[in-house]
């Protein structure tokens, strides 16, 4: 039976006990004594409380060596925090968090015998990120008490802290660590109790992916954490991530989501358990995905799976003139890419009215990046001269790659590269940008699908450094090693993919956003929380409904149903949610309405 509400805190928690002093126990108790809490440091090793006092002792010291401590501040810091090797020192404690291992039994017996020691209105909380807290409340003698409080790695910088209610959870205990957590200027967020809550329960589907599509040897290590830095704008790419968390922790979340959900994309990929097992389980071991200098260290080194630098060494063909078929952002965005890096362009749409209101888009982009003082009027006057409009694609009679920008429909871009076929010379490389529809089909519209390539530009074409090259089966080699050239020399960087649906960049990142879209309809959590707890949390520049809103959310759920078609797993079907929203015209920003609402320009 609950206690009475009464008995839990309705003032500050000035005292808190943090049981076990490994990474993450070590940065919380450091957040507390920074934000002026009495911290009790508890650990059964007396080597990890030497550690964590020597951790805070450090990191004070580099503050203030960057003044953003005193002197006297860092002492009293320091004052503020002990250690014990005995549980019995949570006695007066406000507040207990504990960061033991993930397991049950562990933490179980931690919550049991803090039933014995602390007051009856002391909160207990547990920073799993993976075991249910309703399971561990449940054992407690008094459950109303018990809630999770997930912080993020490195804990002093990351700014999301997950408060975790079960159904058992006093509504006291809850605003009393929400408050705690807005004093150490931290962002809370309100989740339920489910495996992963909801930034490592995105997150973590994500990394598994990623993992899996390393271990069918799809793309390498390198090329897939670049795809997803480059593409999306995280900190990190995927693999790497992995490493710094943990190979053998990523395994055990995916576990308890799987366990929970079901869902194959949960169940970890086969590599995850091959690498935890034979103990190479990322940073702390020195090698997992990638390998360190030293165990602990954040430096690469090469080994034997390290790409040798210098290129393919195949000969490529020479490619001096670029024919762009397209009128939209897209076209004109690479059009301006390759006159920019000095080749002369033939920019080619249905009509002249709208091949000139390309280059005259083009222009107006130039003209912004002499305001910005990013190039002169003369280079920007220079750049222009290089492109001419067309309508006609009998322009590209000439050209060396033909490239086309059109619309992502694949009898639209089949119909045109008939006509590349017929009007190019032989030997140009003919190329399409698309996101999401086979190359291959592209290519058997030709005559020469030797000849045939994938060249995947981001939007905004100009900023966005990646470029996806996706060779198909029948695509030359001397084909593939010109067009990884040619992407280095306008200053893009190239990531190799074979052709299947998503490629790289997007078979990543919209199963992500679907399961975002799963959480809000299975009202786990609010839009705002969501969209909060990935850009705090994952370090993500856009919360999944943001990147939506502006995306299209027609254009997110024709990628989600191609990739659902291409592999066949239940757990990439559309969230009916989305095709609701789609069917009701709300498709984002662009009609003012899609997961919120904008005012209409």
């Amino acid at each position: 039976m609950a206690a009475p509400q009464s008995d839990l805190p309705l003032s500050p928690l000035k005292t808190v006990a943090v049981v076990g002093l490994g990474t993450m126990g070590t940065g919380i108790a450091e957040v507390l004594a920074r934000a002026g809490r009495e911290v009790v440091g508890i650990d059964i090793s007396e080597a990890a409380a030497v550690q964590a006092v020597t951790a805070l002792e450090a990191s004070t010291a580099r503050a203030v060596r960057r003044e953003r401590l005193t002197e006297q501040e860092r002492a009293d810091v320091l004052a503020r925090f002990r250690t014990s090797t005995d549980l019995a020192a949570a006695a007066d404690a406000d507040l207990v968090i504990e960061v033991t291992p993930e397991s049950y039994d562990i933490k179980q017996q931690v919550f049991r015998a803090l039933d014995g020691i602390v007051r009856p209105d002391t909160v207990l909380a547990t920073g799993t990120n993976a075991l249910s807290v309703t399971r561990l409340a449940a054992d407690s003698a008094h459950p109303e008490r018990v809630l999770g409080l997930h912080f993020f790695n490195p804990a002093p910088a990351m700014k999301l802290v997950e408060v975790v209610s079960s159904v058992l959870t006093a509504p006291a205990a809850v605003g009393a660590v929400t408050n705690l957590a807005l004093d150490l200027g931290k962002e809370p967020v309100a989740v339920g109790d489910r495996p992963g809550f909801v930034a490592d329960g995105l997150l973590f589907g994500y990394l598994n992916q990623a993992a899996a599509m390393y271990e069918a040897k799809y793309a390498s290590r390198e090329d897939i954490d670049a795809a997803m830095r480059l593409g999306c704008g995280l900190p990190m790419g995927p693999l790497a991530l992995l490493d710094l968390i943990g190979v053998d922790t990523a395994r055990t979340v995916l576990e308890a989501m799987y366990a929970e959900s079901r869902d194959r994309l949960h169940a970890p990929a086969p590599i995850l358990k091959q690498l935890s097992e034979a103990g190479l389980t990322g940073r702390k071991s020195g090698r997992g995905f990638y390998s360190y200098e030293a165990p602990g260290s954040a430096s690469v080194v090469r080994d034997a799976l390290t790409p040798l630098s210098g290129g393919t060494g195949m000969p490529g063909r020479p490619v001096r003139s670029v024919g762009v078929a397209g009128s939209g952002t897209m076209a004109s965005g690479i059009a301006e890419v390759f006159a920019k890096a000095g080749h002369e362009v033939v920019l080619a749409a249905r009509s002249e009215e709208k091949a000139q209101a390309a280059k005259a888009r083009i222009g107006k982009s130039l003209a912004r990046s002499v305001d910005k003082g990013r190039m002169t009027a003369e280079a920007a006057a220079s750049t222009l001269d290089l492109i001419t409009p067309s309508g006609s694609y009998d322009s590209f009679a000439e050209v060396d790659l033909a490239l086309e920008a059109v619309a992502e429909d694949l009898e639209v871009k089949q119909q045109l590269f008939a006509v590349f076929d017929k009007v190019c010379k032989p030997g140009a490389i003919l190329a399409t940008t698309t996101s999401s529809l086979p190359v291959v089909a592209c290519a058997r519209a030709t005559s020469r699908p030797q000849d045939v390539i994938g060249m995947h530009f981001f939007n905004p074409a100009p900023a966005m450094k990646l470029v996806e090259v996706v060779r198909t089966v029948l695509t030359a080699d001397d084909v593939h090693a010109t067009v990884r050239e040619l992407c280095e020399k306008i200053r893009k960087h190239p990531v190799d993919c074979g052709d299947r649906a998503g490629f790289i960049v997007n078979a990543l990142l919209f199963p992500y956003l679907n399961n975002a879209v799963k959480m809000v309809q299975e009202h786990y959590a609010t839009l705002d929380d969501i969209d909060a707890a990935m850009k705090l949390g994952g370090g993500y520049p856009m919360g999944p409904f943001e990147l939506l809103d502006v995306v299209g959310l027609d254009v997110s759920l024709a990628i989600e149903k191609v990739l659902h078609r291409e592999f066949r797993d239940p757990g990439l079907a559309p969230a009916p949610l989305l095709e609701h929203l789609v069917a009701a015209g709300c498709l984002g920003r662009k009609t003012g309405r899609g997961f919120r609402e904008y005012a209409r320009r």
